[in-house]
């Protein structure tokens, strides 16, 4: 495993033993005595739980984000009850985190206390500090006589640094609909042996209960803070998906479905009125708050200011998008309507923004001034041309904001840019060239990484597979499998296998490769592997 010279500690076969005992330490009372003291403080006890909390708060598992050389974020949710509200009352929460070198814990590098807030949902974001660069680390949290899970995580390299190990491996995964299927795809993503995993969008859905579920919702359509709230607990109660939050940090964005299908900044579906739907909003940004490892402040209100680049040394940089929160409506279509359809004009004006104005100068700025070899944009909707059946456009896609997305093109191609894009939304797998213009030159490759569980519509799925397989810009397309994508980078190339599992109508599932490719540093451009 590439861990830049820390793993003898962190060993998979132990890391493994430690996130079993961890859960069943979650399910009953630790009677250890706890691990040393921090070396930079004082021994750091554990507070007492409430006294009504009888039963392990660490239901929804532990989770790392957003690693920087010297610091992450480490987050947990106390929810003994979790599909009803969380079952921890009114009172805010003091709890004990510790990151060690090892899952025993016998070293501890650091630790303090941190509040979980009720008005939070008795979540818990941390900004671990004062942590070395390139290093793998375990990570606990500790109440009363419950201790959580173990999770593994690790820090970027220095600013001026090449990853100790020479590459870099970075999962990338979307899309993981509940009643569609089960997370087959997270054992396998996990025996990648991923640095870091990329989650591109709709980490839940926000519809009701369905009578073709593989297993159903636990509720109708969610609207209201307390419902989004639910409905991550059920998402989060999957263990294959706690597992691979344990095994090491995420990266996170989001795309519709976090709020409703196919919204746009404060445009609904269904036109709901604006006040009415920004409260929706307001709901849903805090629950996606409050249930991930984000680098981000608490949002206020309907605005939570989720872009953000986040470095591996001199290897790559990720520029994380948010292409929901602040886009223009989709053109050519009617609220309510389909967002797809042939070309009226509107999808080529330059008012037509995915991004927003702040989101986009700051988009140009970095890809223009980046200094590491990669430039890796984790977005949500399909980023190359594809015209269906030579005409149909999606205008949920790029392909209803033209202008904006030559402009990404166009700068990426000026600064001589390693353009890697890698995307969700769609339910499919893909590999396209990249051009600002059509027939243009390729500036960069986009790597579409399929669905953790959700899935294309299959009555579609071979005529529009067939129609984009036909398109010169795309080299690669599967619209039938579930998945992810795996990246691998160094400084001379970026090797991506698409990998496709056999079902998620059942619990488990054998893994296969569906397609490999290689691009190399200074040739735009994908080919097979």
């Amino acid at each position: 495993m590439r861990t830049g010279g820390q793993e003898e500690g962190l060993s998979r076969r132990a890391f493994l033993a430690a996130v079993v005992a961890g859960v069943a330490m979650a399910c009953t009372r630790d009677t250890g005595s706890g691990g040393r003291a921090p070396i930079t403080t004082a021994p750091a006890a554990v507070p007492a739980a409430p006294a009504s909390l009888t039963t392990s708060p660490f239901t929804l598992g532990v989770a790392s984000g957003d690693p920087l050389p010297d610091s992450l974020i480490l987050w947990t949710r106390l929810a003994p009850e979790p599909l009803t509200g969380g079952g921890m009352g009114d009172d805010d929460v003091e709890v004990l985190w510790e990151i060690a070198t090892t899952e025993s814990f016998d070293e501890v590098v650091v630790a303090g206390l941190a509040t979980a807030r009720a008005a939070f949902g008795h979540s818990i974001h941390v900004d671990a500090t004062g942590l070395e660069p390139d290093t793998w680390y375990a990570y606990r949290f500790r109440i009363g006589e419950f201790t959580s899970p173990v999770g593994r995580t690790r820090t970027a390299p220095a600013p001026d640094a090449m990853p100790a190990s020479g590459s870099l491996k970075v999962g990338f995964a979307s899309c993981q609909s509940w009643q569609s299927g089960f997370y087959t795809a997270y054992p396998h993503l996990i025996d990648e042996r991923p640095d870091l995993v990329l989650f591109l969008g709709d980490y839940i859905y926000e519809g009701g209960v369905s009578d073709r579920a593989v297993r159903q919702h636990n509720g109708p359509e969610v609207r209201s803070l307390a419902d989004y709230r639910n409905r991550y607990a059920l998402y989060k109660s999957d263990g294959n998906l706690q597992a691979a939050h344990a095994a090491c940090p995420w990266v996170v964005t989001w795309d519709d479905h976090e709020v409703e299908n196919d919204y746009a900044g404060s445009a609904s579906e269904n036109a709901d009125p604006v006040e009415e739907f920004d409260q929706r909003r307001a709901a849903a940004y805090q629950a996606f708050y409050e249930h991930h490892p984000v680098r981000v402040e608490p949002p206020r209100g309907p605005a939570l200011e989720l872009y953000r680049k986040l470095d591996w040394g001199r290897l790559a940089s990720f520029f994380v998008l948010d292409g929901r929160q602040h886009r223009s409506d989709q053109a050519c279509s009617a609220p309510g309507s389909p967002t797809f359809g042939l070309p009226c004009g509107d999808e080529t004006s330059p008012s037509q923004t995915m991004l927003g104005t702040d989101q986009r100068d700051w988009l140009l700025q970095g890809i223009g001034s980046s200094t590491t070899i990669w430039d890796v944009l984790a977005n949500q909707t399909v980023m190359a041309r594809l015209p269906i059946a030579g005409a149909v456009l999606n205008f949920d896609q790029w392909d209803g904001y033209d202008a904006e997305r030559r402009q990404i093109l166009d700068a990426a191609g000026a600064a001589g840019s390693n353009l890697i894009v890698v995307t969700g939304d769609i339910h499919a797998f893909g590999v396209a060239d990249l051009q600002a213009t059509e027939n243009g030159p390729t500036v960069g490759t986009e790597f579409v990484g399929g669905a953790i569980s959700s899935t294309f519509p299959q009555e579609f799925a071979s005529i529009v597979q067939d129609s984009i397989s036909d398109l010169p810009q795309v080299r690669f397309a599967d619209l039938r499998a579930n998945g992810y994508g795996v990246l691998e980078l160094t400084e001379h190339d970026c090797r991506c296998w698409l990998r496709g599992v056999t079902t998620t109508a059942e619990p488990t599932a054998d893994v296969t490769t569906l397609s490999s490719w290689v691009v190399e540093a200074g040739t735009p451009g994908a080919r097979p592997i």
